[in-house]
């Protein structure tokens, strides 16, 4: 009768405490007990209604209507000019207790700064105020676009996107990007109760990211949606000339949704 090779089995109790393969099961007994801590909800979002939020240029279209709908939201909002008169005439018209100081000084003052000057003006402001924005988060929100008897079209940066350069001169700031293609004309608008649109926002830091989506759902109607880290900020500059032809041809103000998130 040939003989079995079996070997008899040892159980776990049977091994020497000292031995390597008790250790092992061990290791992988615990392991097994520890459950996978689940994955964060990306609309489990911070409250970011006590901070405060700065607007640099915000005397302008863009700056002046997103000013407008935070402070309509009840967030705390300043806006800032290269001339204080003109940011305080501004806040004035605006109501809601807006206060209007230079661009210093708002940045100084503010816990969010959004970024809203012309691009022309992009690199000259942010270099004046790299001291007051150290250490705070940055949202750029300019689009470099270029116009001639075709319409409008992008412009490519040196670094890359509006964005990118405002994070190569601002090296001790948190900055992101975000609000790129919301209508000046509709946020401006009393008569409209709320801007349907999507937000989309990019950053290299998900805390960074969370506030300013979380900031974007403070007006209604609104969404902010992460859209990739900042290298991809190009692309959603360069969309608003897709928007601005758009808008010519169907008399509109187009924004954007995205469907399935």
């Amino acid at each position: 009768m040939r003989p079995s090779l079996a070997q008899p089995s040892l159980g776990y109790a049977q091994l020497p405490a000292a031995s390597p393969v008790r250790d092992s099961i061990a290791v992988m007994t615990t392991s097994e007990e520890v459950k996978k801590a689940p994955a964060k909800d990306p609309w489990d979002l911070p409250d970011v209604s006590g901070l405060v939020v700065g607007v640099l240029g915000g005397t302008g279209d863009q700056g002046r209507g997103l000013a407008y709908r935070l402070a309509k939201a009840g967030q705390r909002v300043i806006i800032g000019s290269r001339a204080a008169e003109r940011a305080r005439t501004a806040a004035e018209e605006l109501g809601l207790g807006i206060e209007g100081l230079d661009n210093a000084e708002c940045a100084r003052r503010s816990d969010i700064v959004i970024v809203a000057v012309p691009w022309e003006g992009h690199a000259k402001t942010l270099e004046a105020l790299r001291t007051e924005l150290a250490g705070k988060l940055v949202v750029d929100c300019v689009n470099p676009l270029g116009f001639d008897k075709q319409g409008a079209y992008a412009l490519k940066p040196a670094e890359g996107s509006a964005a990118e350069q405002a994070a190569a001169l601002l090296p001790e700031s948190r900055v992101t990007a975000a609000f790129h293609h919301l209508s000046a004309v509709l946020l401006s608008d009393p008569e409209i109760a709320e801007i349907d649109t999507d937000v989309m926002v990019l950053g290299d830091k998900r805390a960074d990211t969370d506030v300013v989506q979380a900031l974007a759902a403070r007006i209604p109607g609104m969404r902010g949606v992460y859209a990739g880290r900042l290298r991809n900020a190009h692309q959603v500059e360069s969309l608003v000339a897709n928007l601005i032809s758009a808008n010519r041809r169907y008399k509109a103000h187009a924004g954007l949704r995205l469907t399935d998130v």
